[in-house]
């Protein structure tokens, strides 16, 4: 694929400045700022889930801004980008309002839409929906951090699983339908079957499935038990199948091709700044893309580099050539990516076209 004969939409980054947001890893990176000690020492002292989900704490510990986004992007012609919000504490709208006001169209890729954070089982609901929207008019949908293992020692996201199917949850969701909201859904690959159960419920409501259902441990070990075996990989790979198949078949879902690189799906950790080669990634990587090609198809995939939760794996221009030449292996046309780096991003955010 010639990347650089049409625009690449970025549909999942993050942006946030733990020193000055209220973000969970804000504390952590104020002391760090305070002691003299090298972030991979310091890093040892966390609890071992973290470790694992994160793969290298530099990310977490510094801003990540417009600027360190576009030096990330070297030549990858990115033209925009879609900004998923990660939890401020307390459910605040004022992350929206903060991050439509970042840099971005100036020496950087424009702000293309905003995802917000809010949960429909909270009191408020709808009334912290209406303070989104107030924000900024390129909110277009939130996500929710309901991402939980059975294993208690992979990091988890939510206190419990079950969180989707809650009657709490269904009772707040209804409002996303009223006001045109779409819901961007990260889950653990064994919770697949609750977002199955919600877009039946909810078919009015674009739902969007986050990093392919992230199955953890899928490519190595992680947590207590989790991806240690040939046996438990297998069967965890077979299970995310059956279940994205099942998912596949509401046609209110699309998939993101993100998250693909991130530490807790079991990839080694390179050394800090030395991406994983693209071919070792898809060789891991390649029976997943080829199974979300088979049963999203042209029309419902979407391209999103996560950066930077990915960066300790891969790099931008690494993940756009991985999953280029994955879904080209599993006969996609350069058609069909250019649908799946731009156009379906474009149609399901309603990105506002120039003129």
């Amino acid at each position: 694929m010639d990347l650089t004969d049409f625009d690449i939409i970025d549909a999942h980054i993050h942006q946030w400045d733990p020193h000055a947001t209220p973000r969970e890893f804000s504390k952590l990176a104020k002391l760090m700022r305070r002691l003299p000690v090298p972030v991979d020492i310091a890093a040892k002292l966390a609890p071992r889930r973290d470790r694992q989900f994160v793969g290298h704490p530099g990310a977490y510990l510094q801003p990540y801004l417009p600027a360190d986004y576009r030096d990330d992007l070297g030549d990858t012609p990115v033209a925009s980008v879609v900004e998923i919000e990660v939890q401020w504490t307390g459910w605040k709208p004022d992350e929206t309002r903060w991050v439509a006001s970042l840099p971005f169209g100036v020496d950087t890729p424009a702000l293309a839409t905003i995802v917000g954070s809010a949960d429909p089982d909270a009191e408020g609901f709808g009334a912290v929906l209406d303070a989104h929207q107030s924000a900024s008019p390129l909110f277009r949908g939130i996500r929710t951090m309901v991402a939980h293992h059975p294993d208690p020692d992979v990091k988890s996201f939510a206190a419990h699983d079950g969180v989707l199917t809650s009657r709490a949850f269904l009772n707040g969701f209804g409002q996303l339908a009223e006001r045109g909201l779409s819901f961007d859904a990260w889950v653990y690959s064994g919770q697949l079957p609750e977002v199955t159960a919600l877009a039946e419920r909810f078919p009015e409501v674009p739902i969007v499935l986050d990093h392919l259902g992230t199955p953890a441990g899928i490519f190595g070990p992680v947590g207590k038990n989790t991806g240690h075996t040939a046996g438990q990989r297998e069967a965890l790979f077979e299970r995310w199948r059956e279940d994205l198949t099942d998912l596949a078949a509401q046609p209110n879902v699309v998939a993101k091709l993100s998250g693909l690189m991130m530490p807790v799906l079991g990839h080694p950790v390179p050394p800090r700044g030395t991406p994983t080669p693209v071919p070792t990634l898809l060789a891991r990587v390649g029976p997943l893309l080829a199974h979300a090609w088979a049963v999203f198809g042209a029309d419902r995939l979407i391209w999103g580099s996560n950066f930077p939760v990915d960066k300790p794996i891969t790099s931008i221009s690494g993940a756009v050539e991985m999953v280029s030449t994955g879904l080209s292996d599993a006969g996609a046309s350069n058609a069909d990516l250019r649908k799946v780096f731009g156009g379906n991003a474009a149609r399901f955010y309603r990105v506002d076209q120039p003129g």
